[in-house]
Parts: C-alpha cells; structure tokens; sequence
C-alpha cells in the first residue's frame, strides 16, 4: 500500500485456509485491519491467521459465524464496528464446491452450495452495505465469483449456477450503491493449488477414470501463462479492489485465470 492509500478496516470471509487467508494476509500487508471470518469447525485456524495477522503490526479479530446466517452476519459486523470502529471493505470470498454429475444430484447438496454461494455472499453484500450507508463515507464490497461464472465444468453445475448468480447479484447492487459511493465488484479465480480444486480433481478422476491428478492436469493444461494459480495470485488482485485505486470501478467480475478464459 503506497503512502497515500488510507488504512482501512475490512472483513475476510472464509478466511481460514486457501483463497480466503491469503487475501486476509495481503490486505494486512497493504496496511488494513482484518477480521477474519470462517465456521466454528476451523476456529483453530482462524485464529492462526488473526495472530499472524497481529504479527504484521495490524488490529486483527476473528469472529466464528455462518455467513447464512442473517443475525449471525449482523452480529460479525456490529462487533467490527465496536472493535475497529467502522466496516470500510467486505470480502464475501466463503463459499463451497460440490462434485457431482447433474443425474446424481441431491437436492440438498444443490441447497447447500446455493446456500452458502449465493445466499451467503447476497446476506454480507447487504449487511455491509447497509452499515456502510449508515456510516456515510462509501465503501467497498467484494464477492467471489470463479471462472465458471463464464465457463461451467463438468460435475460443477450448482457451483457453476451460484456462480453466475454472483455475478449478477454483483452488477444489481452496484448499479443500487452507487449512489451511496459504495462499489461493488467480483473476483474469478480460474484454477486454484486448494482443498477445493483437490476435491474437484478427485471426483473428476472416478467419474472418468482417470488417475488421482490427471483431472486437473488435463484442465490445466488450457491455461495459458502455464501453471495452476496459487491463492496470492487472487489476493493481489483483491488488494487492488480494497484499494483507492479502484475508486472508479463498480459492477465487473475479473477472471483471474492465467489465461484460460478470455472476454
């Protein structure tokens, strides 16, 4: 963060592994006061992130609670006010994969990934906003998309669909916020070294045949620059979103894919 880019105080949802922690931790380093944000079930490493993040010289809270959760995403961000004493950016980056060919699908295993997708990042979009509006200086809002926003995969249909919603979700409430200086913008991250994407070569691989790591070879040979991305590859790119350089961008959804799919 160069000199003249003010500290701000921002929530990192999912934030305990992957995408989401090194998101947290570029933001730290740009000179922002993070609350990190996952499930009970990872609190361990939640607060591994937020001690590190302290490490960095920054204010940092972790605060366990379920982003489908209406009262439990207001709670998360009253208590960011009360301890930073304003909400300045929300990145909505938790979110969940399921793998499974359309034929098979349950029908709760398509509510979840909606659930948490779609209907998560739609209750932290609002709840921040809302915050932001009441505060009166503007703000800044982030979601995570992904490359099958624009180019659905096999097996990865619900993903694909909550996806696309996003995007959408993303281009509606920038088009209402702005007027309250409030921008809204999404992230794609095409194919990721996480949890997610081991899950996704694994499933990919019995459904085909395929030996464990051939799945996402054969993706991944489409990507231009070469190499799976890593997660600091997308946390560059979302510190310039929580940036003041990114003042005059609102509504976008940016592939972060090494060259897989082009607009």
């Amino acid at each position: 963060m160069t000199a003249t880019q003010p500290s701000r105080n921002i929530i990192v949802t999912g934030s305990a592994r992957g995408i989401g922690k090194a998101i947290a931790l570029r933001l730290a380093e740009d000179g922002h006061n993070i609350v990190v944000n996952d499930t009970e079930a990872n609190r361990h490493a939640l607060n591994d992130v937020a001690a590190a993040i302290r490490d960095l010289g920054r204010q940092s809270v972790a605060i366990t609670a379920d982003v489908t959760s209406e009262e439990q995403v207001q709670q998360m961000i009253s208590q960011t006010v009360d301890e930073l004493g304003s909400l300045d950016v929300m990145v909505a980056n938790a979110g969940i994969a399921h793998v499974e060919s359309l034929l098979k699908l349950r029908m709760e295993d398509w509510d979840r990934v909606m659930d948490v997708n779609l209907r998560g990042v739609f209750i932290c979009y609002r709840e921040a906003a809302r915050q932001m509006i009441d505060q009166g200086n503007g703000g800044k809002i982030i979601g995570a998309a992904s490359i099958v926003a624009y180019r659905p995969f096999a097996l990865l249909s619900p993903y694909s669909a909550s996806k696309w919603a996003v995007r959408g979700l993303t281009q509606g409430a920038a088009m209402e916020w702005a007027k309250y200086g409030i921008t809204v913008n999404a992230y794609c991250p095409g194919i990721v070294g996480t949890d997610m994407w081991e899950l996704i070569d694994e499933k990919l691989a019995a459904e085909e045949g395929w030996e464990k790591g051939e799945a996402l070879k054969t993706y991944s040979n489409a990507i231009a620059l070469g190499r799976v991305s890593v997660p600091e590859d997308v946390a560059k790119y979302v510190s310039y979103l929580a940036s003041s350089d990114s003042d005059y961008m609102t509504g976008q959804s940016v592939m972060i894919d090494g060259g897989i799919q082009f607009s």
